[in-house]
């Protein structure tokens, strides 16, 4: 099997939440730096437009987004499972609340904090990433807001461990404490008023550190270069091609566009090679291999033909 590549960022809340699942899983992976800011070149160049991250490369097939990587990583190696006890739709549905409401609670308050110091291009680009979801020119002025929603969210965290359970669902680290860790590992960086938003909930506290114990698997570094050389040697495995037959009445080799329906709202187009009831698949011509698929999950996404 092709090396695991992740393109990803240290400070990414969504690339330490599959860092986690490596180390869950004891896998063996390969770093690449992402750009942190627009135009990403090395990234784009990859995927057709994405511009998010993390996006896990597998030879030629590169996956977009955390939810569909994590689900790849589990097909592709099941044993610790993420989904323990037969949790992955609940599991799955929580990656809802980690990535907008306790999202924006965490993140929002990180730039509201920081805005000042953070780099004037950064927050330019983080304007425009987030229209439409986050009003970066006001999150200095929510300060008060943020803090107590971040604190609220953290609270659900303590109530679920009140029993003195472990992990999330119990005696085992699943998907679902990586949801919830990834924004407090966030505030713990990058506010500095963090120990006083959680003071009082030592549940949370304990539990965090098992969960950072977990660690990030045993990683290599390499350059953009040997990924492309990657994705150029291996040619992409989409499996089975099915095609359901939905409402977006789209076929088989149509060509379509795919957009993220929240922010960062790059499309991405491409000949269609695969479609189920939770992932889109599509065959591109890029400067970096002859033929790549870029795999999106479909919550999240929208997918029209091109006009």
């Amino acid at each position: 099997m092709a090396a695991i590549i992740l393109h990803h960022f240290d400070a990414s809340p969504f690339g330490e939440k599959i860092r986690l699942i490596f180390g869950l899983k004891g896998l063996s992976w390969k770093s690449v730096d992402a750009e942190l800011i627009m135009p990403k070149p090395k990234l784009t160049s990859l995927t057709g437009g994405y511009r998010k991250t993390p996006v896990m490369q597998i030879g030629s097939d590169i996956y977009c987004d955390s939810r569909l990587i994590a689900e790849e990583l589990e097909a592709r190696y099941p044993s610790p499972s993420i989904f323990p006890g037969g949790s992955k739709g609940l599991c799955m549905a929580l990656s809802t609340w980690s990535d907008t409401d306790f999202h924006i609670a965490s993140s929002g308050l990180t730039i509201g904090v920081n805005k000042d110091q953070f780099p004037p291009e950064l927050m330019a680009d983080r304007k425009a990433y987030f229209k439409g979801f986050m009003d970066v020119d006001r999150l200095d002025a929510d300060i008060a807001y943020l803090t107590t929603q971040l604190r609220a969210h953290a609270s659900l965290i303590e109530e679920q461990l009140s029993d003195g359970r472990r992990f999330w669902l119990g005696g085992e680290p699943s998907l679902a404490d990586f949801h919830a860790y990834v924004e407090i590992w966030t505030a713990r960086a990058y506010i500095p008023f963090s120990d006083n938003i959680f003071a009082g909930f030592s549940k949370l506290v304990e539990w965090e550190a098992r969960v950072k114990a977990i660690g990030h698997g045993r990683r290599t570094d390499i350059s953009m270069e040997e990924a492309s050389e990657a994705a150029r040697s291996t040619p992409p495995d989409v499996g089975q091609s099915s095609i359901v037959n939905d409402e977006l009445e789209i076929s088989e080799g149509d060509v379509v566009v795919v957009t993220p329906d929240d922010y960062g709202r790059e499309p991405v187009t491409g000949r269609l090679v695969a479609l189920t009831v939770r992932q889109v698949a599509i065959e591109k011509e890029n400067g970096v291999a002859e033929r790549v698929v870029v795999h999106f999950p479909r919550i999240g996404f929208r997918i029209e033909k091109q006009k």
